[in-house]
């Protein structure tokens, strides 16, 4: 059964109804030469008035899907298959050039890649939504799916293409990520990279003072100290995204520094406000007061971080495993001589957690929009397939999100077979509608105690206060 139209979404009434339609005739519910609902019918059904379902069916009748017959109504017409739309090549938005470039050398004949920057593509998105001018596929990080799916924005892949989902998506994919790129039970979209937050650091500097990975916060506040006297003056033996300047990393980052003092920021209700979370923010404070991480980092975007660690600047980077590049590339290294001079590993346990990380992945969705949904679907399915993410792992620290795929890599790749380990206890950021204020909050959290500008207590009651209020959710104190 379809969800109801939303008249607060960004997407106009016509076209919410449009594909609907739409959908309803591909999945063989109306068949060539049905009769579909009357304009009235239709009103009555969605509760909306005729203008939108008017639109709706005079641009289905423009594009050849239905035959409007004067006192008589609306059929599906006999001689529209939805193999027509394969007319119309499938367009793909991503986020990394990178990436896109390696995708661009095996897409079908006419299928093209858009580029668009990561803190851009969800208001580009939208926008192109509400134009009507969306795209067939779209890369997309997973803590997007609940926004766009509420949204009516994308395909539920589990109804596109049930076999695959109960097959290949349910046996072979992380099992970090199968349930969190769900949304009302359903699947909404193809991991394709994983990756985790956690810290690097500097093996170099570790073994000039014989030090080895700390296993609690303590641990590494001393390290901290100790590796600020090698490092020049003015820099900071500790860097990390520390505010709204880095956007969602910083939200990523402090996931698992939280995780590993044992709190999560939803758990249903609103679970960020309690002695822990706490206790993770003065963490922070601790390090500003340490002398070893300056304040400056409310203003770093997500790059800054991890440049500072490769090229000496700091010798510790709160950050994510996607970051080797940026630091073997600071480093003036070689992807596969970087591991001989940094390492990546979990936050370190806090007083009532254990070792933690967080996940994070870019995942395929397909668009409501799209001309061709099942096409769009067969591309995915082709895309993701085991030796396919393999191959486009090589040279990059891409961690593919097929199980059979790490494998594959495990000889040549070294660093994602470890680092997919990290998976099995890793968290995930809140799947919900409205995260991205919720992420904008966390932000301000982490802004507002690395600053002084709050204490973290303070800091804490009013995030998760805020949240509530976004949400809707209780808050727990």
């Amino acid at each position: 059964m379809n969800p109801p139209l939303d008249p607060d979404s960004a997407v106009p009434l016509y076209h919410q109804l449009k594909q609907q339609i739409m959908d309803e005739i591909t999945a063989g519910i109306y068949r060539p030469g049905d009769r579909l609902p009357t304009e009235h019918e239709l009103c009555e059904q969605h509760g909306i008035s005729r203008t939108p379902v008017r639109r709706a069916l005079t641009e289905l009748a423009d594009e050849g899907v239905v035959v409007r017959i004067r006192k008589r109504g609306t059929f599906v017409n006999r001689d529209w298959r939805p193999t027509d739309l394969g007319r119309h090549p499938l367009r793909i938005v991503v986020s990394d050039p990178i990436r896109g470039a390696r995708i661009s050398n095996v897409l079908p004949q006419g299928a093209t890649v858009t580029v668009v920057d990561y803190t851009d593509l969800p208001s580009c998105l939208m926008k192109a939504v509400a134009e009507g001018t969306a795209p067939d596929i779209a890369l997309i990080d997973e803590v997007w799916i609940a926004e766009l799916a509420s949204s009516y924005v994308i395909h539920a892949l589990d109804q596109l293409d049930p076999a695959w989902s109960e097959s290949d998506y349910q046996t072979d994919f992380d099992p970090a990520f199968v349930d969190g790129v769900r949304f009302d039970e359903h699947v909404y979209a193809i991991p394709e990279e994983i990756n985790v937050a956690g810290i690097w650091y500097n093996r170099d500097l570790l073994s000039r003072i014989g030090a080895e990975l700390p296993s609690s916060w303590d641990e590494l506040r001393s390290l901290a100290v100790r590796l600020q006297d090698l490092l020049p003056m003015g820099a900071h033996a500790i860097a990390m995204p520390g505010g709204t300047a880095a956007a969602e990393t910083t939200t990523y980052c402090l996931t698992a520094l939280l995780a590993s003092n044992g709190v999560r920021v939803m758990d249903g209700d609103v679970t960020l406000d309690n002695a822990e979370a706490v206790e993770s923010l003065r963490l922070l404070r601790h390090f500003i007061e340490d002398g070893t991480m300056s304040g400056d980092v409310v203003e770093f975007d997500w790059l800054t971080a991890p440049r500072l660690v490769g090229s000496g600047g700091a010798a510790i980077g709160i950050g994510g495993s996607y970051e080797a590049e940026a630091i073997a590339e600071a480093a003036g290294l070689t992807l596969d001589t970087a591991w001989d001079h940094f390492v990546f590993a979990p936050f370190p346990a806090g007083p009532h957690g254990t070792r933690a990380t967080a996940a994070g992945a870019m995942a395929y969705a397909v668009l409501r929009q799209s001309q061709d949904p099942l096409a769009a679907m067969r591309l995915l399915v082709d895309l993701t397939g085991s030796e396919q993410l393999a191959q486009r792992t090589s040279g990059r620290p891409m961690i593919p999100a097929r199980r059979s795929s790490v494998d594959l890599v495990r000889e040549e790749q070294p660093f994602v077979f470890e680092t997919a380990k990290l998976f099995s206890t890793a968290v995930s950021r809140p799947q919900i509608v409205g995260y991205p204020l919720v992420s904008i909050q966390l932000q301000h959290m982490v802004e507002a105690v690395i600053t002084g500008s709050l204490r973290p207590a303070a800091a804490v009651e009013r995030a998760a206060d805020i949240i509530g209020a976004i949400t809707g959710r209780s808050v727990v104190h």
